[in-house]
């Protein structure tokens, strides 16, 4: 038996209802799959959300929708790091070995100004995934259009993790002191 479509505006609210229900990625393969629709009808959907200020956020594992009305609190903090590609891996696997989440990277491009990416990585096995999709697409760190130079914004439920994680980053000499 064929399953069938959800149509328009009851498919965004149940890609939303189930976004809300985990705070685990969810790729757009598998709700499209759950709807009986494309990936790029997904797309679609996630910008049409993203458009009424859905607090959604594409990651390499998926989307995420972002609960601001936790109760748990968060610390978070930016930093600048300096790199070559190869140290990647070990950057992020310095930071979320202290418990920390790499929410993201920002770099200054001369032409588009800031630039962000999601990162969403909070332990190695999620860092792992995010090196293999990098490799396997050949595709470009946005730190190799600023020889290295770029800015992490970092979360922990623990502020002490943040400090512990950036005394390691400057131990290993990626951290860039303002």
């Amino acid at each position: 038996m064929e399953q069938k479509k959800i149509l328009g505006e009851e498919r965004r609210s149940f890609l939303l209802q189930l976004l809300k229900e985990t705070n685990i990625p969810i790729t757009g393969s598998e709700l499209a799959t759950k709807t009986n629709v494309s990936r790029q009808v997904i797309v679609g959907d996630i910008t049409l959300l993203k458009a009424r200020n859905e607090p959604i956020i594409a990651t390499s594992q998926g989307y995420i929708y972002l609960n601001p009305t936790g109760t748990a609190t968060i610390y978070e903090k930016t930093i600048a790091c300096r790199h070559t590609p190869k140290d990647t891996e070990k950057e992020l696997n310095l930071l979320v070995d202290h418990g920390v989440t790499v929410k993201d990277v920002r770099i200054e491009h001369p032409v588009y100004g800031d630039l962000t990416a999601s990162i969403m990585v909070s332990n190695r096995q999620e860092v792992k995934q995010f090196m293999q999709k990098i490799l396997g697409t050949k595709a470009s760190f946005l730190s190799e259009l600023t020889s290295g130079i770029h800015l992490h914004t970092i979360t922990s439920p623990i502020e002490a993790s943040l400090i512990e994680a950036e005394k390691e980053l400057k131990k290993a000499g990626f951290l860039i002191e303002s």
